[in-house]
């Protein structure tokens, strides 16, 4: 099967929905450009592409909460991506476990 990321939708970059493997929790949403997700396959690692800085990022560089790829999956479009991974510590730049620890109320 010969699938192709269709980074053209989105300027460039695609959405990229992470996943713990053990739990199934949704940790984060990021963007990644073509040279983050060759980065992020031939590393093992996710990487993801900065929108604010311009630039490519290693989630968990600095602080140490990498995120081990187990597997790479793409939607039926072709266009979005979900990051199944071991998390190392928080996803979430706040500390929290998950960048969804909060409940929009009415």
């Amino acid at each position: 099967m010969n699938i192709k990321v269709d980074f053209d939708k989105g300027a460039g970059l695609v959405p990229v929905i992470v996943q713990e493997a053990e739990t199934n929790e949704v940790l984060m949403q990021a963007y990644a450009n073509k040279e983050a997700l060759e980065k992020t396959l031939s590393e093992g690692y996710a990487y993801y592409y900065s929108r604010s800085r311009k630039s490519l990022w290693k989630k968990g560089e600095t602080s140490g909460h990498l995120q081990k790829i187990v597997k790479v999956m793409i939607d039926c479009d072709e266009d979005c991506l979900l990051y199944i991974v071991h998390q190392t510590g928080a996803a979430c730049h706040t500390g929290n476990k998950s960048c969804f620890f909060r409940e929009l109320s009415e």
